[in-house]
């Protein structure tokens, strides 16, 4: 995306993920939590295995994802959560999809929309967003790792649909199915992704001016903020200048 940096949103992001660790570790138990109900063992769990890597890139403990594996087999008793998508825009138009985990969709719904009008925006039907979008594996990896023909070797084979410079760092996009397969392949060339996640990628982006980056920027960290949000995906253009500011 022309003048938006995924690497500068990574970097801000988990620059405020250390800010608030312990309500980034409670989102990472709950997707443990809802990913373990279909299996606790990682190897034969793939949701599972993403959750948990999610969890140990904000290095939560070892005891912690445990107790979280246990909750969702059933070992052990807790709160049961339900898989909610909301969709909506944000100022200017920019299409908005927010990924929760609750346990009162009567309470995060009105919550949602509160947030969306609160900041310049709406809650929209769903499928009016998610369209626009399409799910891939995203690695990240800082440039000076590796070079364009390093990448190009240890992923293709192993599923990878395209290798592209963004801002300092290579993305490596596949098929969400293929994502472990593509990390494995990297640390078979000894090369760490800095970023390993399932995302949604929009098809067209939404150029926002610094005074409208800003107002986004606001509505998606009170998104993140909300302890029922787990993911919040965007098409906004955000101008690296606007992230650059949000670092210092």
């Amino acid at each position: 995306m022309a003048g938006h940096s995924k690497w500068a949103n990574i970097k801000h992001r988990k620059a405020r993920q250390d800010a608030a660790k312990g309500k980034t570790w409670s989102k990472c138990s709950r997707a443990i939590i809802v990913a373990a109900r279909q299996g606790g063992d990682p190897d034969f769990n793939l949701a599972l295995r993403y959750a948990i890597d999610e969890a140990k890139a904000a290095n939560m403990p070892k005891d912690t994802i445990a107790k979280a594996i246990k909750r969702g087999t059933g070992v052990s008793g807790g709160t049961a959560f339900e898989e909610v998508r909301y969709e909506g825009y944000g100022p200017a138009g920019v299409a908005i999809i927010v990924d929760c985990l609750t346990d009162n969709v009567n309470r995060t719904a009105p919550e949602m929309r509160k947030l969306f009008e609160k900041h310049g925006g709406n809650l929209a039907k769903p499928g009016a967003v998610a369209f626009g979008f399409e799910q891939k594996g995203l690695l990240l990896i800082e440039a000076a790792k590796a070079t364009e023909d390093q990448l190009m070797e240890a992923v293709l084979e192993a599923g990878a649909d395209d290798v592209a410079e963004s801002d300092g760092a290579w993305e490596v996009t596949c098929p969400p199915g293929d994502l472990q397969a593509v990390k494995e392949a990297l640390g078979a060339a000894e090369i760490e992704p800095d970023s390993a996640e399932i995302t949604m990628l929009p098809a067209t982006t939404v150029a926002c001016d610094p005074a409208i980056a800003a107002k986004v920027l606001r509505l998606i960290d009170a998104l993140e903020d909300h302890d029922d949000v787990q993911k919040v995906f965007h098409n906004a253009d955000i101008p690296d200048e606007v992230m650059q500011r949000l670092e210092a």
